[in-house]
């Protein structure tokens, strides 16, 4: 894999041959980060300090995009070293508070305009997203609580971004599947299964009517589960909004109740959003899973992939 970095002139500087990297990938939330290590030698004509965004490629295809957060350069028995963090560029619109403000009616184009492109943020095609009416920001709220509020909860669709640092407003594209089988070079494979922070009922309130609705995961409810939150409606809902917010949250958290671990001995085997077959001989949990967190890596272990699984159906 190959790394750059650009300065805040816009010059871009290739670093030298990496020792050891890590890419972490999610489905939008939280949000992708990076970190490497490689050799540094002084007089390199750069400055870390003035290193503003980072890229990766390998194969010659890019597979990271992001703004850089933290260098550090040691010197130690072997020679200079350089490490670098930072994160995708989800990251620009996390860092910064969105103005409040009430839009009579709210267009994919007015949230781009007001809230995404300020930040050199750029959005992948394909995204058709419906305007909303009395749509309000939150004073306080950062610019990517106001993108995921209007996608997530309005659109249906969980913003995230790609590998070339552009925002997608689009739902996951299932085309081919990866198959894990028994001839994989799969080296660990583990299921976890959660109760903790599961719901087994919402009560969605409304401010303005007091009216209560309630949604219920009866599967987890049977299955012994007991949590129940309630949310307040912050403005005037009818009751589709009420149910569909109610249901989002136990979707969300029920998301979490089996997540499969494998980690797999090459890197970038998949993607966030990808699905993934599992299908091994000697493991009782086979079936199709979607990848919800991948991190690739390269290390004194070599390459690997570890992929994080949820069903196929899970909510961001």
């Amino acid at each position: 894999m190959r790394a750059f970095v650009t300065d805040a002139k816009g010059q871009q500087w290739t670093l030298p041959v990496l020792t050891a990297w890590r890419l972490e990938y999610t489905a939008g939330v939280p949000c992708d980060s990076f970190w490497l290590r490689c050799p540094w030698e002084k007089g390199s004509g750069t400055n870390p300090a003035d290193w503003v965004t980072f890229t990766a490629q390998h194969e010659g295809k890019r597979v990271f995009t992001g703004v850089v957060d933290e260098c550090e350069v040691s010197l130690t028995q072997r020679g200079g070293v350089l490490e670098i963090s930072g994160r995708g560029m989800a990251a620009r619109l996390l860092d910064n508070e969105a103005l409040g403000q009430d839009y009579q009616t709210a267009t994919l184009g007015d949230i781009l305009r007001d809230h995404v492109t300020p930040y050199g943020i750029e959005a992948a095609p394909g995204a058709a997203l419906p305007a909303v009416s009395q749509f309000s920001v939150s004073t306080g709220s950062s610019e990517w609580s106001v993108v995921y509020d209007f996608a997530r909860y309005y659109g249906g669709v969980a913003p995230r971004f790609d590998r070339m640092g552009r925002l997608v407003l689009t739902g996951w594209q299932d085309g081919k599947e990866l198959l894990l089988g028994d001839g994989a070079p799969v080296t660990e494979l583990s299921c976890r299964d959660k109760r903790y922070g599961v719901l087994s009922k919402v009560l969605v309130r409304d401010r303005y009517s007091g009216q209560v609705q309630s949604v219920d995961d009866l599967a987890f409810q049977r299955a012994g589960g007991r949590a129940r939150r309630v949310l307040t409606m912050p403005g005037r809902s009818n009751y589709k909004a009420m149910r569909y917010t109610g249901q989002f949250q136990l979707d969300k958290s029920a998301a979490q109740r089996e997540v499969l671990e494998v980690q797999v001995a090459q890197p970038f085997c998949a993607w966030p959003g990808d699905l993934v077959r599992v299908q091994r001989s000697s493991w009782e949990r086979n079936g199709l899973y979607r990848a919800a967190q991948v991190t690739a890596a390269m290390d004194e272990d070599g390459y690997w992939t570890r992929l994080e699984l949820a069903k196929p159906d899970f909510v961001v």
